[in-house]
């Protein structure tokens, strides 16, 4: 056998001697047509021919090197079992075959690299889980204790914040029958700009050890607004508080206040009858400073201007902002759909023109798709060819492909279902060879990194303590997948929103599993495997046939014009809610091993809603905030639409107005240049 790393035909010798020359005669006949042979490789083969047993070297070794943005990382290849075995972290194959080389390379390969099938990093992180809980539910003061209570002792803050119904459909909290009972029910309720700074107050939101997740879509450009407006004002006020200015900046804006005989915004977390300013475990008031202010009101510009663009290359998170699954799946449509595909795009190009590398513009998501009643395969399908109808509209207004993907997330369901088991390598498979060979896109472009979180649709009312052990079967699938980001779901999600006591237990299922489960020390447990190699290219062929179909159809949106989309998922939920009520489909506890009593749905002693108080609170401080904006909304609400009118980028704009106006003040407006959404009949 040639040796694989050099390539090389070595010349053979007997006994340390030269063999005759009719056999050397017979040896340059076969180096040359070696040679020939060796030229027709194609240039990636013959590349991952010679660094094989260098690759092999570096994982079998003490220490694995590489670079991330230019600085160097070493991981120790091996964890010591409590045995006091090696484990290795990254399994390598054992293949001395050219061809098992090439066919492994070229469908799986290392973890890192590509087709990244087996994850898109080389080594998991060391300093943060990938643990991600949502979280959500009346004011901002009360949700924002629930994401201290999440983080405590946590060395990252990953906060995945649920809203509620009246934010997600793009109004204000009102006291309209329409709406009240809506106000902090099911999600957290924000209308302004100081909701947002309350909201994630305490987390440094410019710290690499916090990530933010907004599951927002059809509001989501002003939402998002909110929020970058809510980092740059932390920046700002970290400044302030450096530069010993604290004492001036608050005197500052008691005056403003007090010229305008208006009472200043304050923390206040009604839920739990707190007295004002008392902040929850683990809060450091970072972000309460400017309440009320804009950092442009008290830093000079250029400092401001520092702030800003400091604040904005570094945030890190994700805002959902997926319209197209809205449309087929989930049905939170605001806008028309062409508008609200300009309004992505003016997000994109605006994080391209401010370098915010580390924020994802859109979580392309197939997590609404499944809960809606899709099976795996057609979440996959609809969710990638979603993902790639996004690529084609980018570049279609002028954006470089490796300017814009990179900021693409994307946003799955994980089921019991078999097919579940390598949704994460499928969609990083499909998306790396589609971004390299059809876009020409760079590494981190062909990357797909992917939130995961447990089916919320196989949480039953029925024997709810069972739900436990569906998440945590769930939860492994995603973590051997490697995932970038998981959320778990509290058992008691079928029948009220998670207590404080269910949400500890889902956070624990992860933890056990990273910390406890000792084949999760190894971070390629699924390569090698018969049924996972067979389940991925099974997998892979029936994601391609529906990119057919779809294609039939006049591509993604042709098809949603036939409500191709909505029929198939419709279709496929009744086809999986037949066969449970039918007992063919057996769930246990729910149509199978029932208990002596029938196992009757559980009835929660309580019902976790907003209170009265805490609806009435968040009418009173949009009012308030309505009462000092008065005289600037009004013309920033104009400027907004002629923005909108005139082609130029509505998310540039939307930056400046959100300090002044609320969510429904901007929605409205919009309506009247970008139409509302009908849906097709």
């Amino acid at each position: 056998m040639a040796e694989v790393q050099s390539l090389t035909l070595q010349p053979p010798h007997v006994n340390g001697h030269q063999i005759s020359g009719a056999r050397a005669a017979a040896y340059e006949a076969l180096r040359v047509e070696y040679e020939r042979l060796l030229a027709e490789l194609d240039t990636d083969v013959r590349s991952l021919l010679e660094r094989w047993r260098d690759e092999l070297a570096a994982y079998q070794g003490d220490e694995y090197v590489y670079s991330v943005r230019g600085r160097e990382i070493r991981v120790q290849n091996h964890v010591e079992s409590l045995s006091h075995l090696k484990i290795p972290k990254i399994a390598t194959p054992r293949f001395s075959d050219w061809g098992d080389i090439v066919r492994w390379a070229m469908q799986e390969n290392f973890p890192g690299k590509f087709p990244y099938t087996a994850g898109v990093y080389p080594f998991k992180r060391q300093s943060e889980d990938p643990t991600r809980m949502f979280a959500g539910e009346g004011g901002p003061e009360r949700t924002n204790k629930r994401f201290h209570y999440l983080s405590h002792g946590m060395p990252a803050a990953r906060l995945s914040t649920a809203f509620d119904s009246v934010t997600l459909y793009g109004e204000d909290p009102d006291r309209r029958p329409d709406i009240y009972g809506k106000i902090g029910n099911s999600g957290v309720s924000v209308a302004t700009i100081d909701d947002a700074k309350k909201l994630y107050s305490g987390f440094d939101l410019c710290a690499p050890s916090t990530s933010v997740s907004m599951t927002i879509n059809g509001p989501a450009p002003m939402i998002l607004a909110f929020f970058l407006n809510a980092a740059i004002d932390q920046e700002c006020e970290k400044y302030i508080r450096e530069q010993g200015l604290t004492e001036q900046v608050e005197q500052y804006i008691e005056e403003l206040y007090r010229q305008r005989g208006l009472p200043r915004p304050v923390y206040r977390n009604i839920a739990t009858n707190a007295p004002a300013g008392v902040l929850p475990d683990g809060h450091n008031g970072l972000g309460l400073l400017l309440l009320g202010v804009s950092g442009d009101e008290v830093l000079p510009p250029d400092m401001y201007a520092a702030c800003m663009r400091r604040a904005l290359e570094q945030v890190r998170g994700t805002v959902q902002a997926d319209i197209l699954k809205e449309d087929q799946a989930q049905n939170t449509c605001i806008f028309s759909t062409e508008f609200a595909l300009r309004m992505m795009g003016d997000v994109q190009e605006y994080f391209i023109a401010n370098r915010v590398r580390n924020f994802y513009s859109v979580s392309i998501s197939g997590y609404h798709i499944a809960e809606a009643g899709a099976n795996p395969i057609t979440q996959l399908a609809f969710t990638l060819a979603n993902g790639f109808t996004y690529v084609e509209y980018y570049l279609s207004r002028g954006m470089h492909i490796d300017k814009f993907a990179p900021n693409l997330s994307f946003f799955f369901s994980n089921g019991l279902d078999p097919e579940y088991s390598v949704i994460g390598r499928v969609a990083r498979r499909i998306w790396a060879k589609a971004i390299k060979y059809k876009y020409g896109g760079n590494e981190r472009s062909q990357m797909l990194k992917y939130h995961i979180q447990t089916s919320g649709r196989s949480l039953h009312a029925q024997e709810i303590a069972f739900n436990d052990i569906r998440t945590t079967l769930q939860a492994l699938y995603a973590i051997y997948d490697n995932c970038n980001s998981l959320h778990t779901n509290a058992y008691d999600e079928a029948i009220t929103t998670p207590t404080e006591e269910s949400v500890r237990r889902a956070v624990a299922i992860q933890l056990i599993i990273n910390k406890e489960l000792g084949l999760a020390k190894n971070e390629n447990p699924l390569q090698g495997s018969f049924i996972i190699e067979e389940l991925t290219d099974l997998v892979e062929e029936a994601v391609y046939a529906e990119f057919q179909r779809l294609n039939e159809r006049g591509g993604v949106l042709g098809a949603m014009e036939l409500m191709y989309q909505r029929n198939k998922i419709q279709e496929e939920s009744l086809y999986y809610e037949s066969l449970k009520h039918s007992g063919k489909l057996p769930i246990i506890g729910v149509n199978t091993f029932l208990a002596k009593g029938g196992s009757p749905t559980v009835v929660p002693h309580e019902v976790i809603r907003s209170t009265r108080e805490e609806k009435e609170q968040q009418i009173a401080n949009l009012e308030a905030f309505w009462r000092r904006n008065a005289e600037r909304s009004e013309a920033a609400l104009r400027r907004l639409k002629d923005t909108a009118r005139r082609g130029e980028n509505i998310f540039a704009t939307l930056m400046e107005v959100c300090k002044t106006c609320s969510l429904g003040q901007m929605t409205h407006a919009l309506y009247q240049v970008g139409g509302q959404y009908r849906r097709n009949m």
